[in-house]
């Protein structure tokens, strides 16, 4: 199993990963102590905002930087495998100690990488942590079992907030503080009635769910929320290096 070098620094409860997708020009901030990943082709784009990566994971198909010239430890993985290269990256945040996750270029281009980094958001969720994809204006989230707490902010214009059942069904989701308000609803994921509610100007809002999976979309404006009553548990595993046996190759 390819594995990165011990850490040379302590461990960081976030994570910045650099994917190789969409940047849209918008502005990065890496907060201070972050742990930093580049996932494949990500590195070019850290590279080129000047930002200092720990590790640089991947099948090195989509970097332009020769992996022998990457200046941080590298994780070589080939390129049949059954984890993409952006959940390798988030494998090797969560050994490191990281339990939220800030995601650049992981949003728009091909839709179906898109899907994939949005069922990964559930994923660590579902293990109790955070993940967040940043892109064009937006930011995609997922929460379990707990609560999101967006604090009161200014809002100019209208900024939407959008929730969506990812598990099969969710129950007791609430909004509060919120435009329209939601009371011990359930939702399921063949159903979208939690489209298009909005933050409301100096009032801080909660979106929670007793039992289930949500997936969050809020505009970039709104300040990042608080995750309340999650208990990070397990791992992710290792970075992946075989096909599912189950897969016949013609």
């Amino acid at each position: 199993m390819p594995q990165p070098s011990s850490p040379s620094r302590p461990s960081s409860p976030v994570c910045v990963v650099f994917a190789a997708g969409d940047y849209y020009g918008a502005p990065i901030a890496v907060p201070r102590g972050a742990f930093v990943v580049a996932a494949d082709g990500g590195y070019d784009h850290a590279r080129a905002l000047g930002v200092d990566v720990d590790v640089v994971v991947g099948d090195f198909d989509s970097t332009s930087t020769p992996r022998v010239a990457i200046g941080a430890r590298t994780v070589a993985l080939p390129s049949e495998k059954d984890d993409p290269d952006l959940l390798s990256a988030l494998k090797i945040g969560w050994r490191h100690g990281a339990r939220e996750f800030h995601v650049h270029g992981a949003l728009g281009g091909r839709v179906d990488h898109t899907i994939s980094n949005i069922q990964q958001t559930a994923l660590v969720a579902a293990h109790g942590g955070i993940m967040y994809l940043h892109g064009d204006g937006r930011v995609v989230t997922a929460v379990a079992d707990a609560a999101l707490e967006f604090p009161a902010h200014a809002v100019p214009s209208t900024q939407y907030v959008s929730v969506f059942s990812h598990t099969d069904v969710a129950r007791g989701v609430c909004e509060d503080g919120l435009k329209y308000r939601l009371d011990d609803a359930r939702m399921t994921n063949l159903e979208v009635n939690g489209l298009s509610n909005e933050f409301v100007d100096g009032l801080g809002s909660r979106i929670s769910v007793a039992q289930g999976v949500l997936i969050v979309v809020f505009d970039d404006a709104a300040p990042t929320p608080a995750l309340v009553g999650a208990r990070a548990h397990g791992d992710l595993g290792e970075p992946s290096i075989e096909v599912t046996p189950a897969l016949v190759r013609r």
